[in-house]
């Protein structure tokens, strides 16, 4: 059974009405002032730099395995080792702290960031008209940013737990076993919200970067010639003298920037100054001295390219060396699947995905939510890329297509947000997005070079859900539009009740429409069949804005028609979850009677079938059909109470 409008009181996003405002000073607002700047600071470190902070688990390694043609036991020349170490120091100077921290961040919509952040600022930006191209370039990033949750944790736990080959080869059969009870523990997990863990991970976080750079300074005195790395000169001297193998070493290199997305993506949690220090002062710093161990070990000892990482460990810290490893992968995976539920929240919102059920964990964090259904198939999928790929250096062919996928839609969106809503010249727009724009499809082109080695996993995935993604909208507006032909103009039909009134019933009537001009279906059905109205009935529209937040003050709009009829809009932000009882009770500040236990909710619950008059192929039809099937209905996703529900059936073809 589907609902009349699949997202039933929520307007599509193409109507809704856009406030962009980027004056939230270098805290981002929402009350993060409140908070002294090392807190904050302190938090960013365990939530937005748990991924980017575990990847000197693999990375070097990965790269000069890619230099040499992946023979285990060759010996890398120095050369070759000084120009990957560059290639990796200076992709996060341009990638991380240029492009992120120093560019993007700048473009939050009411402190939010993200790529539906610079989806709204663009669709803003190029009108109604046109904003048809941002919204299916964030649909392709957010496949994308799917297909990294699902690899991150999997590559993460797993570079992790390979630690344990160095401190018993015992275990050695076991890894891949005990991987998977971590993975299932830590989804598991997910259902009792993480505020206490997270409390934690800041704190944890910190040592772990303090270690890796203690253990960087440590080893770099093996081979003082890292330092030659610093200059950008021998990454591009790697290029000239090994041409062959540069492309492929660039789809390694990119796995030292993955996770900096997370930047932008966090900003409103923790705010723009917070993120950009931690990641200048503690962050950075302690990645870079970390590779310059790595390297310096491995030109002193060219054994240790078998694991450079865990070799940086006197052989006494290796097994707790390991366990903080393990704790350090678990904190970044954490992070990636709590933005999946937020991703999920605000594709919802903008209506680019059916409804879900969607669950608070904490009473004071609105940003801390549960999602059942993704959780379990992000758990599903990661387990079968554990199994599937078995080790860390398999799996991270899968991983850099769907960051740099990421990345390029988010410099073409930066592009369109620089030139039409920040007012620059086209020339100066293409000076500064060009670098980056060209840097990330340098790496992006590297890394499709895996697509047949893993790299497919992240594409199929990213395919899959724009399909999904654009089957919901564009089903949606058909939906909408067929609907619209048939419907009756709420005036005409309030004018007809007061010449030729029905009887009456106490209490109060709320119809939920998704057209507040048109008679809600089932206001049509109830006067048809019961052949009664209440003495007090509510038209309510529940809207999404494209600003992560709406101010209470601007919650509900309220308009009278009759003095039997009432017309109310409902606006929520696309990082907010409707609560329409709770909106209705606001309404009693403006002098407007609810009472909840005298209160009706009427919804109209629509049966579709496919037609081959739709608009779209039959099969699209029937996947729409079946988006709208395992969409959460209405009565649980606005948390309205389910003995005042109401729902009238009937049925329509799409």
């Amino acid at each position: 059974m589907g609902h009349e409008n699949p997202n039933p009181a929520t307007v599509r996003p193409e109507d809704s009405r856009f406030g962009i405002d980027a004056g939230h000073g270098e805290n981002g607002g929402h009350g993060h002032g409140k908070m002294g700047y090392g807190a904050l600071a302190l938090g960013a470190l365990g939530v937005v730099y748990g991924d980017i902070g575990t990847s000197p688990l693999y990375a070097l390694r990965e790269t000069l395995l890619a230099a040499t043609g992946g023979e285990q036991g060759a010996v890398i020349p120095a050369s070759v080792v000084i120009g990957v170490l560059s290639l990796i120091l200076w992709s996060l100077v341009v990638v991380v702290t240029l492009k992120y921290v120093v560019l993007l961040m700048r473009a939050d919509n009411n402190g939010e960031g993200g790529i539906l952040t610079l989806v709204a600022l663009a669709q803003r930006s190029l009108g109604r008209a046109r904003s048809h191209v941002a919204l299916l370039l964030g649909m392709i990033g957010a496949g994308l940013f799917y297909g990294d949750t699902v690899i991150t944790p999997a590559i993460s736990v797993l570079s992790a737990i390979e630690g344990i080959k160095l401190v018993t080869p015992v275990l050695n059969d076991y890894i891949l076993w005990i991987a998977s009870v971590i993975l299932i523990g830590l989804f598991v997990m997910q259902s009792h919200g993480t505020h206490r863990v997270a409390t934690f991970f800041g704190p944890i976080m910190l040592v772990w970067f303090l270690t890796l750079a203690g253990l960087g300074i440590y080893h770099i005195a093996d081979d003082l010639s890292v330092f030659r790395s610093i200059n950008p000169y021998y990454a591009l001297l790697f290029f000239r003298d090994h041409a062959g193998v540069a492309l492929a070493v660039l789809g390694s290199v990119c796995l030292a920037v993955t996770g900096a997305e997370a930047l932008y993506a966090d900003m409103g949690h923790f705010g723009r100054g917070p993120i950009r220090g931690a990641w200048l002062y503690v962050v950075f710093p302690a990645l870079w001295l970390n590779y310059l161990g790595q390297g310096a070990l491995i030109l002193s000892d060219p054994s240790a390219i078998d694991n450079p990482f865990y070799r940086l460990a006197p052989q006494g810290l290796l097994l707790p060396f390991v366990i903080m490893a393990t704790v350090a992968t678990i904190i970044a995976s954490q992070s990636v699947i709590t933005g999946a539920f937020s991703l999920t929240r605000q594709a919802i919102q903008l209506g680019l995905l059916p409804r879900m059920e969607i669950r608070h964990t904490s009473e004071q964090t609105s940003g801390q939510i549960y999602v059942p259904r993704v959780n379990l198939l992000l758990l599903v999928v990661v387990l079968i890329l554990v199994w599937s790929f078995r080790t860390s250096s398999s799996l991270s062919h899968a991983y850099g297509i769907s960051v740099f996928g990421t990345m390029v839609v988010s410099s073409m969106l930066a592009a369109i947000v620089i030139r039409r809503h920040w007012g620059w010249s086209p020339l100066a727009t293409a000076a500064l997005i060009l670098p980056f724009f060209l840097v990330d499809v340098s790496f992006f082109s590297a890394n499709m070079l895996k697509l047949f080695h893993g790299g497919y996993v992240p594409v199929l995935l990213a395919m899959g859900l724009t399909l999904v993604m654009w089957t919901w909208m564009r089903g949606t507006k058909i939906l909408f539009d067929k609907t619209r032909k048939t419907d009756v103009p709420l005036l005409e039909l309030v004018t007809m009740l007061s010449k030729s009134p029905p009887a009456r019933v106490k209490g109060m009537a709320v119809f939920l429409t998704s057209d507040p001009e048109t008679a809600p279906a089932s206001l049509l059905h109830n006067l048809k069949h019961n052949k009664v109205l209440h003495e007090r009935n509510v038209i309510l529209t529940v809207r999404s804005a494209d600003t992560p937040r709406v101010l209470e003050e601007e919650r509900v709009r309220l308009a009278r028609i009759t003095d039997d009829f009432w017309r109310v809009d409902m606006v929520y932000g696309y990082m907010e979850s409707p609560n329409v009882p709770k909106g209705l009770a606001m309404l009693r500040k403006q002098g407007f009677k609810f009472d909840i236990m005298s209160t009706s909710f009427f919804l109209s619950r629509r049966s579709i079938k496919a037609s081959p008059q739709s608009g779209m192929p039959v099969w699209q039809d029937n996947l729409f059909i079946g988006l709208t099937k395992s969409a959460t209905d209405a009565t649980n996703f606005f948390q309205i109470p389910t003995g005042r529900v109401v729902e009238v059936g009937t049925q329509v073809t799409v």
